[in-house]
């Protein structure tokens, strides 16, 4: 079976992980475009084994939770008209879960903005954390729900609700601009947060890393993903770089080296390692028989 050299394939997931597209990737790395999607489906398997196997019991103190927007295939109103549009189309929404102190994403789920997903996401942020914390979302009200049924009484959980005034004007710039936020709400739902700390400054911090540093996320261009799937398993792959390969500007380590789940700093080599570890070992071949004419 061929197999690219491991130089090759490194570089190949540091383009992926610097926000290049998929087509530049495999013109600059001298590769076909099937070479490169077939990499980011290994790449993004490893990926999703490794948060699982290696986020586990994180000591946090306080956690913040939002949710960034984006599509598959089409936008959702567009979606009925598509032609040939897969399962999974239209309008996807990533779920994160963030370590304030150490910046650490300790969980993350990518569907919709129903409370199904918001459900799964506390579930498993639930059964990663060492400790109880202190949590903070938006007003999103999916999250009360979710939140009562994955901690109970065990969490010290509130709410920061923004409100925004009026657009203002109809000129093209109100169709690339939010509204402007003219002030907030700090709202006590469970147990006894510090309301000064109550804050989901550094998740929306993350949503820009995210838009900036995935292809798939930037706006108004075809860059879209077309399959759900891929879509996942690229965000598997930032997430580990994330946590586990890029050293923080301001901690001067990596998210996962301040959070205690190692004391080294990856690279991409050990992204690579875990794609060989789940490869399937090669069949064997029968017995060679000359062909009788």
């Amino acid at each position: 079976m061929n197999k690219l050299p491991q130089a090759k394939r490194t570089q190949i997931l540091a383009m992926l992980c610097e926000g290049s597209s998929m087509r530049s990737i495999s013109r600059i790395a001298d590769v076909s475009i099937n070479t490169v999607s077939k990499l980011l489906i290994e790449a993004g398997e490893a990926c999703l084994a490794l948060h699982d196997e290696h986020v586990r019991n994180v000591k946090a103190s306080r956690i913040q939770c939002d949710e960034i927007w984006s599509f598959c295939y089409a936008k959702q109103k567009n979606v009925a008209d598509a032609k040939s549009a897969p399962s999974g189309a239209g309008d996807v929404w990533t779920w994160t879960a963030i370590d304030s102190d150490t910046k650490l994403m300790v969980s993350y789920f990518v569907g919709d903005r129903g409370a199904e997903s918001a459900m799964i996401l506390m579930d498993d942020l639930r059964d990663r954390l060492a400790n109880r914390v202190q949590l903070t979302t938006d007003g999103h009200k999916a999250y009360l729900e979710a939140v009562e049924g994955a901690f109970g009484a065990d969490v010290d959980y509130a709410q920061l609700v923004k409100l925004y005034g009026g657009e203002g004007g109809k000129g093209p710039e109100v169709r690339y601009s939010p509204a402007e936020c003219t002030g907030i709400k700090k709202r006590r739902v469970e147990g006894n947060p510090d309301i000064a700390h109550v804050s989901t400054s550094h998740v929306e911090r993350m949503n820009l890393s995210i838009r900036m540093q995935n292809r798939r996320f930037t706006r108004l261009t075809n860059a879209f993903s077309k399959k759900l799937d891929n879509h996942i398993h690229a965000l598997a792959l930032y997430f580990a770089f994330y946590n586990f390969c890029r050293i923080h500007k301001t901690l001067r380590v990596t998210p996962a080296m301040a959070a205690g789940i190692t004391d080294r700093l990856w690279s991409l080599d050990d992204i690579v390692a875990k794609i060989d570890e789940l490869a399937p070992a090669p069949a064997k071949r029968g017995p060679y028989k000359k062909r009788v004419k």
